[in-house]
């Protein structure tokens, strides 16, 4: 139990490192773009074989095929909503060029993004001694990109760095939160209903990583991100295979 809160701590850990990153290193566009290509395919990997392949596997076609659609249609509604609210460029280096963002939006789009992904961390121990060290690395890798591009948002929207700080630390501490619950709470959920959570973390994970982590990663790292976008997937497999 104690156990999956702190692997969705460690996961959520990696948003907060980010920040600091962006506030106290002087960090190149192109590699904040190297590093959203490797956790972009990182990530394909994670939902491929260890959320969709699961799910299939455990639960069926259907529920898996409902749940990846579902996962994806909510995570496009709630983007849409975050970024007509200010937070369109919430996981992007950039920022808001006219740094007018709203500071909660970018909050509330990480948060949005934040909880699916540890409910399924803490689930993956269900059944099992030890927790899914793909998914963990791969949310890990994706989380501090986030955390360097939404920081830069929420310094051009005039937050203090103490502000800042402490709206990330609150991240960690809901995803640590989300992950414990995701251990306790779908101990004795069905197979059916696992598949279709699986899937709808897959779905999610899918839909965020082609509306916001590829165009950034291509836009700063030039067109040599489709290799290092394979690396990761390559790398995604191989930690499968081992686990």
């Amino acid at each position: 139990m104690w156990s999956a809160a702190m692997w969705g701590g460690i996961s959520g850990s990696a948003v907060l490192l980010g920040a600091l990153a962006a506030l106290l290193l002087p960090i190149k566009k192109r590699i904040i773009g190297f590093i959203m290509a490797f956790g972009t395919g990182v990530l394909i990997g994670a939902s491929t074989y260890e959320l969709l392949g699961d799910a299939v596997e455990s639960g069926g076609l259907l529920p898996t095929g409902l749940g990846f659609l579902a996962g994806a249609v909510v995570f496009f509604g709630l983007d849409l909503l975050v970024s007509r609210k200010g937070a369109k460029d919430r996981k992007r280096s950039t920022g808001d060029k006219e740094g007018n963002q709203s500071g909660i939006a970018i909050f509330i789009g990480t948060v949005m993004d934040a909880i699916p992904e540890s409910i399924m961390i803490g689930a993956s121990l269900i059944g099992q001694n030890s927790v899914s060290a793909l998914l963990v690395i791969a949310i890990f890798i994706s989380n501090i990109p986030e955390g360097l591009s939404s920081t830069t948002g929420l310094l051009k929207s005039n937050y203090s760095k103490k502000k800042i700080l402490v709206l990330w630390i609150s991240v960690l501490v809901i995803s640590t939160a989300s992950s414990f619950c995701g251990y306790v709470f779908l101990d004795r959920a069905s197979e059916e209903l696992m598949a279709a959570i699986g899937a709808f973390a897959g779905g999610g994970i899918i839909a965020m990583v082609g509306s916001t982590m590829m165009p950034e990663a291509y836009e700063e790292g030039g067109s040599i991100t489709g290799l290092i976008t394979a690396l990761g997937l390559l790398t995604s497999l191989i930690l499968d295979y081992m686990s």
